[in-house]
């Protein structure tokens, strides 16, 4: 991808750049969900007498990766990207919802402005805790070939020395199209896959990572999703990691990439969300992982400051 002439790139030379996610050293496989705080989680994920303070530095110890939705409605500090990368483990990663005044727009073509003044909002003091960028599109919004490839020559490869990596949730049936999926796999992004019903669902490969947003948790289950299904996951999820498309979920094209590690990125979101840290934490004990710091439950509100990422 490339920056369009409207916006001032802040791209840097390859082999100045600082990577992304890979660059923790975590898990191949991430597991989360949207956002750190929702008052249902006080009663079923949350210890009781946790100052609401640390619940980031909480949630961050017990799931490997956490989308931030509030960039979505408006713009954060720079400050609060930072605060956030400080009170996190060093092998956390946090994928980030792009400005929805960059998507929900007639032309595409127009956002480069809205692109730009969120992009060099401040979520490169993320560092190597930074994973995708999400550009979620409105459920009316058709594929429009010369419009889409535009705005996909807007996004930047890189902001401050941080590479960016983009994966673009498309929630109307024309995108279901070979042609979308030409583009995507030109500027390399990948696409969202759901397994919600209201939205069309594609599994095909577009970049070197995959990203499920996981909508279809049902409040009578206490983890979500039944064994079963959870167990399913685990194995796409896994799959995926090796480099191939699940053989049983939807797909445009049959053949795909050649195979080749991919970093993999599972969020619950919505659905029935009080159950989605119980859902996260399920699905993350298949893949093998387990907490690996506690947090007390009584504790100060303010956060010790760690070493810079």
């Amino acid at each position: 991808m490339s920056a369009h002439t409207a916006v001032k790139s802040t791209a840097a030379p390859a082999s100045q750049r600082k990577t992304g996610s890979p660059g923790t050293g975590g898990p191949l496989i991430r597991v989360g969900i949207g956002g750190w705080t929702y008052a249902p989680w006080r009663d079923n994920f949350y210890p009781a007498g946790l100052a609401q303070t640390r619940e980031l530095e909480y949630a961050s110890r017990h799931l490997t990766a956490i989308e931030i939705n509030s960039t979505y409605h408006g713009t954060q500090k720079r400050t609060s990207f930072a605060k956030w990368r400080d009170e996190t483990p060093d092998d956390f990663v946090f994928s980030v919802k792009a400005s929805r005044f960059a998507t929900n727009r007639r032309v595409l073509a127009e956002s480069g402005e809205s692109i730009a003044r969120f992009i060099d909002s401040g979520i490169a003091e993320l560092g190597p805790k930074l994973g995708p960028l999400v550009w979620q599109f409105a459920p009316t919004k058709q594929f429009d070939a010369e419009d889409f490839e535009a705005f996909l020559q807007l996004l930047p490869d890189s902001v401050e020395g941080v590479t960016l990596r983009h994966v673009l949730e498309v929630r109307h049936d024309s995108f279901l199209s070979p042609d979308y999926l030409k583009l995507a796999r030109k500027y390399k992004a990948a696409t969202v896959y759901t397994d919600s019903p209201k939205f069309p669902s594609m599994a095909d490969l577009s970049s070197d990572f995959v990203y499920a947003r996981l909508m279809d948790s049902s409040e009578k289950l206490t983890t979500g999703y039944g064994p079963k299904a959870l167990d399913t996951w685990a194995e796409h999820a896994r799959t995926w990691a090796a480099g191939k498309a699940p053989a049983n979920l939807e797909q445009l094209e049959d053949k795909q990439p050649a195979a080749k590690r991919r970093e993999v990125f599972i969020f619950f979101i919505n659905g029935a969300k009080e159950r989605a840290p119980a859902a996260a934490q399920a699905l993350l004990s298949r893949l093998g992982w387990e907490p690996q710091e506690q947090v007390p439950a009584k504790v100060s509100a303010k956060v010790p400051a760690k070493k810079r990422a």
